[in-house]
């Protein structure tokens, strides 16, 4: 009788110790299709193109692909036009990158003030972001063309040059037009998260320095730009990334020349792959790319990790 009374209280709590630890199945059930989509969708094309990059990939089903290691990866280092492609980037990156965050933020200060159109310029400067980059690259085509607005605007307004610069027919002025491309429809993003940022800082903060007697620019330095470093962070590691990802303003604005001078490294890889149909040195090239945007944000996210670090310990 007593064992039989001893035994119903453990019974009791190993029963509702499995039923607390089973484990739910609607989360997974409702995160089921987004993974399988994410998997399909982007998990298996870097799958294969990581596979098609150790070999000399044949688009006919009954040509067998011979493996090749990694010589396509070794081509690339050899390839002189690869490097092009990749100082391409580059420039493009250090062209493009800084006047979109000083130009996003000093919009974003701007429009941060209480002012009556406020709306009105934030829905004028964002417009560029959310217009097609075809649209916009076959315009700033027509306008860098040798008879276009800038050459008329240059020569026959400002008299700065002889208005006849061929602005797409050579490797740095092509670079310089399509950074000014990708600065005109950048600045809008830039602005919309910098000014979401500003929002956030505290207004408390902002009117102890203003006590203290700190002007406007011992305030930005002390107390806005602290407040959105976690903004700035996010900004310049999404612009390096769609900076080495460019690809349809030169595909359009120049098609990578002249002779491939304009190439970057999305522009050369997709010449590789479907003009040339040397799948295996475009997906070696995609790899190499991915590889570099990766190790790159990893490096940038540390250093502004490193930095709030050691502020919080000054």
């Amino acid at each position: 009788m007593t064992g039989s009374l001893t035994a119903s209280p453990r019974a009791a709590a190993a029963a509702r110790g499995g039923a607390r630890r089973r484990v739910p199945l609607a989360p997974y059930l409702f995160l089921a299709p987004g993974v399988v989509l994410f998997a399909v969708t982007i998990l298996y094309p870097i799958a294969q193109a990581v596979q098609m990059s150790f070999f000399d990939w044949k688009i006919v089903g009954s040509a067998a692909s011979e493996f090749l290691g990694l010589d396509n990866y070794a081509r690339a280092f050899q390839d002189e036009h690869f490097w092009l492609a990749l100082g391409n980037t580059g420039f493009y990156l250090v062209a493009t990158i800084v006047p979109q965050i000083v130009l996003g933020l000093l919009v974003a200060l701007l429009l941060h003030a209480h002012s009556p159109a406020r709306p009105l310029f934030r829905v004028l400067y964002y417009l560029p972001v959310v217009t097609s980059w075809v649209v916009v690259s076959l315009l700033f085509r027509f306008l860098f063309a040798d008879e276009g607005l800038v050459n008329f605007a240059l020569g026959d307004l400002l008299r700065v040059t002889d208005g006849s610069t061929a602005w797409l027919a050579d490797r740095w002025t092509g670079m310089v037009a399509i950074s000014a491309l990708g600065i005109w429809k950048g600045v809008g993003w830039s602005m919309m998260i910098f000014l979401a940022a500003l929002q956030g800082v505290p207004r408390a903060l902002e009117e102890a320095a203003l006590v203290d007697g700190a002007n406007a620019l011992q305030r930005f330095g002390a107390v806005t730009m602290p407040a959105i470093r976690a903004a700035l962070a996010f900004v310049t590691i999404m612009l390096v990334i769609g900076g080495f990802n460019v690809f349809i303003s030169v595909y359009l604005m120049t098609g990578g020349g002249p002779a491939g001078e304009t190439d970057v490294l999305l522009t050369y890889m997709y010449h590789q792959a479907f003009e040339n149909l040397d799948f295996g040195y475009g997906a070696a090239i995609a790899v190499l790319l991915t590889l570099v945007v990766f190790a790159l944000s990893v490096v940038q996210l540390r250093l502004f990790r490193d930095r709030d670090g050691a502020e919080v310990a000054a």
